[in-house]
């Protein structure tokens, strides 16, 4: 292939680090990259550009590059012509409204009538209308949590992810407005070569995830048992059962999210497995 997917990611932050990671766990170089404002990987088609997050969705729809990598608030805030085609379960977090901590919050209505700062008029312009609030939107960017404090605004409506800021800052989360992680966005005007470079990067990514978010499962069972937990342990398709050279016994394997693991684990002991491993898988292809 001759030519390179151009990929905006966030030059730094909460998503900068995790961005470059997932091209790791995927097999893809980058080289060191923190002075530059560009790269190109050495085994893979792709230039990472580095770019202010808030300024990706503008990028992508001008076709500076190809694909961005962004939290949703931005994709949300900003509304350009660009689509989502790949949510990546990292970057989660919330935008909350949040008052002064010794203030009593009465309910949505609360905020009739009051000055609140952020950084996304539109995403909070849109709440408002919603709720039929009528509020004065105090767009500033950076150091949000401060604004009440300075008088410059009653309350704020910001990005949440521990509230320990807010804490700090002397302001209590009341109202979650919207939940936000990672996507992928990508230019509507892509085609031919650079589409197929992104289809191949999708199957590296899911293949990554698939293996972040499932477990291996190994098991013993007696084999009057073996239908029972099959029941209770799908695979993706079927689990796997291999004889033991103890008589009677037979091995399972399977995979499974860990979460579902929790669920069943009693239900497993119950039915006789034993010896039970859970192993982390590194590459999963369905």
């Amino acid at each position: 292939m001759s030519e390179k997917l151009k990929i905006a990611v966030q030059k730094s932050g909460r998503l900068s680090e995790k961005s470059l990671e997932i091209f790791r766990e995927c097999g893809i170089k980058i080289p060191n990259s923190s002075q530059k404002l560009k790269t190109v990987s050495s085994n893979f088609p792709v230039e990472i550009l580095f770019l202010r997050d808030d300024d990706i969705p503008q990028y992508v729809e001008q076709n500076v590059a190809d694909i961005g990598i962004l939290g949703e608030n931005e994709v949300w805030e900003k509304n350009r012509n660009v689509q989502v085609v790949r949510k990546l379960g990292f970057g989660d977090c919330r935008l909350s409204l949040a008052i002064p901590k010794d203030e009593e919050y009465t309910g949505i209505n609360y905020f009739n009538h009051k000055k609140i700062a952020t950084s996304y008029p539109r995403i909070l312009s849109k709440f408002c209308q919603k709720n039929q609030l009528k509020v004065e939107i105090e767009e500033i960017s950076g150091s949000v949590e401060i604004a009440p404090s300075i008088g410059l605004a009653n309350c704020i409506f910001d990005i949440v992810s521990t509230g320990s800021t807010l804490l700090t800052n002397g302001l209590k989360e009341v109202e979650t407005v919207v939940h936000s992680e990672a996507v992928i966005i990508k230019t509507p005007n892509l085609i031919g070569e650079k589409q197929m470079i992104l289809e191949k990067l999708l199957f590296r990514i899911q293949a990554v995830m698939g293996s972040l978010e499932n477990k291996y499962i190994l098991l013993n069972a007696p084999n009057h048992a073996v239908n029972q937990i099959i029941n209770v342990l799908p695979g993706m398709k079927s689990p796997t059962v291999l004889p033991l050279a103890q008589e009677g016994w037979s091995s399972i394997h399977s995979v499974i999210t860990e979460e579902r693991f929790w669920e069943i684990i009693d239900e497993l002991k119950t039915l006789g497995a034993q010896g039970i491993l859970i192993i982390p898988i590194e590459k999963m292809i369905i």
